[in-house]
């Protein structure tokens, strides 16, 4: 069966091995059918909490400490449109792979950096990990209960919705301003200058700069004096690449945007855990039922609090107004009563109250349940995050190809999935998929223009090699 191509199509991109955001923005390009090939060390032995986010992905095993590895890696990025750096400030600055050189062999390259920390704070040079990331964006300061210490939730935050994510939202920003640069043609008034003094102007050609964490596309270096520049660089230089930098900090904290603006409303201003959004609400909380399962409750506006009292049976309390439920003298009772009332029944049974209302009330369900109604045809499938009509993402569970939807039905993806179903991940094999992957890139073949140096590729050296 023919399938459209999905959104990225063609794109291609060297992935560094590294941990947890790095992995997931690679996935995250993979899934939406970009070519993401990942460098492995030589020696890399599978770690007990090895990458397991390696849908659609190939490997190669590269000795980095061999010049020919080097070469071999600089040769791919002729070609590639994306690299993911995970490391640290400087590592591969240190192996002859950091943009200066990289953006020069390839000016259309976008050159993804992923750090913890800001890579100009205080913290930079430190490791860390999302618990870490947290605590000094401010985010962990609003988590948790009342009277409680913060509480750090899974690694969901900082790893992957403020750092993988946000560095593929970096990428595809670049990716489109790379697209516009070759349709823009170039302009006199794409240059606007308005200057007293001498100002030279240098394509970001492998130049890390940073302003707010991403490239500014021109190093401006002037004398002392007033001067304003506005320059297109783009339009100038016909390359369209340029360097993104993401840090697990900022990402987490923009994440929190209305959260933090919320601190000072009313909605937010009270001590951790005592607040509308953070369970100090009692109509906006977690209960136990009586099988010792939980019920999600979020009915905030006064049309489903309605909805949840009338479900709930409590009808005849003065807080059932909707008006009085704002007092917050009233909610450690509404609270009590709300944890007995749940108590009464089971998940099950309060599903079925519930199941089809505007009240706002759901089961808390685990992905165990989740797997398992999948398996029942139930429902509980994985699929993409987002659904495009006319050019979906890949599938993510092998199963989607079974002739139920999963060829047809654009919000389960398209094309072959991948062993796993979604609640399993498989590791990635150093070198798996690797070769063929160079021969389509590249055309090249083992023994040819690459070999094999201590467990690792490298370049094979020839008289008229470019490198």
């Amino acid at each position: 069966m023919a399938f459209p191509q999905p959104p990225l199509t063609g794109i291609k991109v060297l992935e560094f091995a590294g941990l947890a955001p790095g992995p997931f923005a690679g996935m995250m390009l993979a899934d939406a059918g970009a070519e993401v090939l990942r460098i492995d060390r030589p020696s890399s032995a599978t770690p007990p909490a090895a990458d397991l986010l390696t849908r659609h992905k190939s490997s190669i095993c590269v000795d980095l400490k061999n010049p020919s590895g080097v070469a071999l890696v600089r040769e791919l990025c002729r070609s590639a449109d994306v690299l993911i750096d995970p490391f640290r400030p400087g590592v591969l600055e240190k192996l002859g792979l950091g943009p200066d050189t990289l953006c020069t062999l390839n000016p259309r390259l976008i050159y993804a950096r992923m750090t913890g920390f800001r890579r100009d704070g205080k913290y930079s040079a430190m490791a860390g990990h999302d618990i870490n990331y947290l605590a000094v964006s401010g985010v962990l300061s609003m988590l948790g209960r009342k009277g409680q210490k913060p509480t750090p939730p899974i690694n969901i935050l900082g790893d992957f919705a403020g750092g993988g994510a946000m560095l593929v939202h970096g990428i595809l920003l670049a990716l489109i301003a790379r697209d516009k640069q070759g349709q823009t043609p170039t302009r006199p008034d794409t240059i606007q200058q308005q200057e007293t003094n001498n100002i030279s102007i240098e394509p970001i050609l492998g130049k890390d700069l940073s302003m707010g964490g991403f490239g500014t596309g021109a190093i401006l270096a002037s004398t002392p004096g007033p001067t304003t520049t506005t320059t297109n660089i783009s339009a100038r230089d016909g390359s369209g690449g340029q360097v993104v930098e993401a840090n697990m900090v900022d990402g987490a904290s923009y994440l929190s945007t209305y959260p933090r603006f919320t601190l000072k409303t009313p909605v937010g201003s009270c001590p951790r855990g005592s607040n509308l959004l953070d369970s100090g609400c009692p109509f906006y909380d977690t209960y136990e039922t009586r099988d010792g399962r939980y019920m999600a409750v979020g009915a905030l506006e006064p049309q489903f609090y309605r909805e949840l009292i009338r479900g709930l049976g409590l009808g005849h309390y003065s807080w059932a107004d909707t008006i009085e439920r704002h007092s917050r003298e009233c909610w450690p009772e509404i609270r009590r009563v709300f944890e007995q009332t749940f108590k009464t029944k089971t998940r099950a049974e309060w599903e079925g109250i519930f199941d089809g209302t505007d009240a706002c009330c759901t089961p808390v369900l685990g992905y165990g349940e989740l797997e398992g109604g999948r398996q029942r045809g139930e429902g509980g499938d994985q699929r993409p995050a987002v659904t495009l009509r006319n050019t979906p993402l890949l599938a993510i569970g092998q199963e989607e190809q079974d002739g139920k939807g999963g060829g047809g039905d654009a919000s389960r993806g398209q094309g072959p999935g991948v062993d796993g179903n979604g609640y399993m991940g498989s590791t990635l094999n150093p070198g798996e998929g690797g070769e063929e992957t160079l021969k389509k890139w590249l055309g090249w073949a083992k023994g040819v223009e690459h070999s094999v140096h201590q467990g690792g590729l490298v370049l094979v050296e020839k008289e008229k090699s470019r490198l």
